[in-house]
């Protein structure tokens, strides 16, 4: 049965991974190149990056692997006390726009198996000027998990804006989102569709803002402060981020584990 699962949970990672790529090629008349990688236990995944005319820099990743974790892991991940394998399937996107009227965005879903399964991931956007949709778009989160269970959105956005924060500079990475981890009600068909809805309203919702924001215009002063936000991404990702960490300490992929980092970047 929990096979079967993972198998269900797959499928549709892999169907959003291609609906999302098809989606961003036809609004930036742009090809995604794709490249396959091999886990070294077992399974692999899908790495695909657009360099294009309105995304700068943009990555679809799926993946599907399993192992045996390692004793720093075990540690840190439920169901492994007894077993350190493991079964991992999910889906990331990174979005980094050319305009810096467009916010950067990013998505993950995930299902992991140990001996107990749970589902994992979220949607957070980073803009670097004013996003006049900003209100509209925590509206849109919330009616989405309300639909699934009202507790949801006000614990998934306090996980967002608890967990996108930059403790060094004391300041958020962007206006946040959603963020859940952990995430098994014992209705493994509930937890599925919200996470499917999830993928499907960030597929529907990213693109939208795309088109809308993709001709505005914008100045040299703008892009200027557009790579000193990237530089934010760029440091939260190499000092917190914990699918950055899980990737490299599981044998991940180093490059799709590191096609979220934006193209161009600015220190001052």
């Amino acid at each position: 049965m929990e096979s079967e699962k993972f198998k269900i949970a797959e499928k549709w990672f892999i169907n959003l991974r291609n609906e999302l790529v098809k989606s961003l090629e036809d609004i930036d008349s742009s090809k995604f190149s794709v490249t396959e990688w091999n886990h070294k236990d077992e399974g692999g995944g899908k790495m695909s990056i657009l360099k294009g005319s309105v995304i700068e820099k943009g990555g679809v990743n799926f993946s599907s692997v399993a192992g045996k974790f390692n004793d720093l892991i075990v540690k840190q991940i439920p169901g492994t006390k007894n077993n350190p394998s493991y079964k991992a399937t999910g889906i990331s996107v990174v979005l980094h726009p050319h305009s810096p009227n467009i916010p950067s965005m990013h998505f993950n879903t995930r299902y992991l198996k140990t001996q107990k399964s749970w589902f994992g991931g979220g949607i957070d956007f980073t803009p670097c000027l004013s996003f006049a949709q900003e209100k509209n778009y925590h509206i849109s989160l919330k009616e989405l998990c309300d639909k699934f269970n009202s507790s949801y959105y006000p614990e998934f956005k306090k996980n967002c804006d608890n967990y996108f924060f930059l403790k060094h500079r004391k300041e958020p990475r962007g206006i946040g989102g959603i963020f859940f981890d952990y995430l098994n009600s014992n209705n493994w068909e509930h937890d599925f569709q919200f996470v499917k809805a999830v993928g499907e309203f960030f597929k529907d919702y990213s693109i939208n803002i795309i088109n809308n924001l993709k001709k505005e215009a914008w100045t040299e002063s703008d892009k200027n402060l557009q790579l000193l936000k990237r530089s934010r991404y760029v440091e939260f990702n190499l000092l917190y981020d914990r699918g950055t960490k899980f990737g490299l300490e599981t044998g991940g992929n180093t490059d799709a584990i590191m096609m979220s980092m934006p193209p161009l970047a600015k220190w001052d």
